[in-house]
């Protein structure tokens, strides 16, 4: 984990948030590399289970929305974890983190069992200072709308992008009216004030979310769940995740959210561990029954075949980007003793070519080798140019970064319009005409 940390700085793939002020823990800037491969996760995401597809809508929801949505939700009565503090220095730490860390099973456990634990083991804070007691934190951003900050201007940053779905469900019907089943997509920001975010950008405060809300009459959910849960590991193996590396849980009872009936947990072999890469529940239909009741507007579904009325139920895949970037990283990663090299999918990369002249003191070398640079770039896009070092630091850099191929100008190219073509996962070579790239 530590060699792919330092491969995200020193490559300009991910940076520490605000490092240049000393930073603000749990927050992490994407740099050029890094915000290239983040844009072609989360097109894919697109274009793979909405553009795709002729039952899925798109929306963009804010971020900021009426507090009521949060408290019918449940989201503020019940989106908490567990809190401990260091009664020295005063710092708090997640306790279920610290019973993991100290190999202890905390799935299903009351806090109050939690508490029971610390005090029975003795149990220390990370700075080796005695524990105080538990608590349960909510986790929401709060801040305040308008110009008087007072108990009436407050309001949150979304936790989750779900809820701008489940608001925007009724406008939809009625613009678009969609036959049943239907999904309603959107990426985007998600804010959770983490106690102690860690593991790289596997926990952090600021994040991205790819959510699909899918809803379903009744009776078809489950043939529909166990679609989702298939087309999902279709599309991560796609991203480039080892099959035997993700793993279905079956969350038991005790331990899903308060709005499944079912959930499965899509879980990966992390190098820190076998942790949480998404989730696919069954939400029946307890959000928009929650805005029918709230809001007083009906949420009722008018099937276009003349049957009964119905209030649909929902499945939902949801995944973070960043999990799904990380878990990415680490599957592509490889270092065989003689070369790193990145085995990004092609689609995924974040350039598909890097071109270079063999030797950039020869001007005809160089004015061939941008004519070629500028052929690819205005086909593909995303081209790098490198004339920098010597041929061989050149590849050793387009590996690391996880270019596919290199595209080499060389005297023989001025003779017959040919270039050297060097693929990056085995390093093999080939002549290929110009026009034929």
């Amino acid at each position: 984990m530590d060699e792919i940390v330092s491969l995200c700085k020193r490559r300009g793939f991910i940076f520490p948030g605000s490092e240049v002020y000393g930073g603000l823990a749990g927050t992490w800037d994407y740099g050029p590399l890094g915000a290239m491969l983040k844009r072609n996760v989360e097109a894919s995401f697109w274009q793979t289970f909405v553009d795709s597809r002729t039952d899925m809508y798109g929306v963009d929801a804010t971020i900021i929305m009426n507090p009521k949505v949060w408290e019918a939700s449940g989201h503020v009565a019940t989106f908490a974890d567990p809190l401990i503090e260091d009664t020295v220095n005063n710092k708090r730490h997640r306790l279920d983190h610290l019973l993991e860390d100290a190999g202890v099973d905390v799935k299903g456990l009351s806090l109050e069992q939690m508490q029971e634990i610390v005090t029975e083991k003795k149990m220390k804070s990370l700075d080796g200072n005695p524990l105080g007691e538990a608590r349960m934190f909510n986790m929401m951003f709060s801040t305040h709308v308008g110009p008087v900050a007072d108990d009436k201007s407050i309001a949150y940053l979304r936790p989750e992008t779900a809820q701008g779905i489940f608001t925007n469900y009724k406008n939809i019907v009625d613009t678009i009216y969609p036959d049943l089943p239907f999904g309603i997509a959107q990426v985007g920001k998600a804010f959770r004030n983490e106690i102690s975010p860690r593991d790289f950008v596997f926990r952090s405060r600021e994040f991205n979310q790819m959510e699909i809300e899918y809803f379903v009459d009744p009776k078809d959910w489950e043939s529909i769940f166990e679609k989702w849960v298939a087309d999902f590991h279709s599309w991560l193996e796609e991203m480039g995740l080892p099959k035997d590396h993700t793993h279905d849980l079956e969350v038991p009872d005790e331990d899903r959210a308060h709005y499944s009936k079912r959930t499965i947990d899509i879980e990966f072999d992390y190098p820190v561990g076998r942790k949480e890469l998404m989730g696919i529940a069954y939400r029946t239909d307890f959000d928009l029954m929650n805005i029918q009741r709230e809001s007083g507007k009906n949420m009722m579904y008018r099937p276009k075949d003349g049957s009964e009325p119905l209030v649909p139920h929902v499945i939902e895949p949801s995944i973070g980007t960043e999990r799904l970037i990380m878990a990415i990283m680490c599957s592509a990663y490889t270092d065989d003793g003689e070369r790193v090299v990145l085995k990004l999918p092609e689609v995924l990369a974040p350039y598909k070519f890097c071109v270079s002249p063999l030797l950039k003191n020869k001007p005809e070398l160089v004015a061939k080798a941008q004519e070629v640079f500028a052929e690819l770039k205005k086909k593909y896009s995303f081209v790098a140019w490198d004339d920098s070092g010597n041929i061989g630091k050149r590849y050793a850099k387009q590996d690391e970064i996880g270019t596919p191929k290199c595209v080499v100008i060389d005297f023989e190219t001025l003779e017959d319009d040919t270039v050297t073509v060097r693929h990056r996962d085995d390093a093999s070579q080939e002549r290929v005409k110009i026009s034929e790239l």
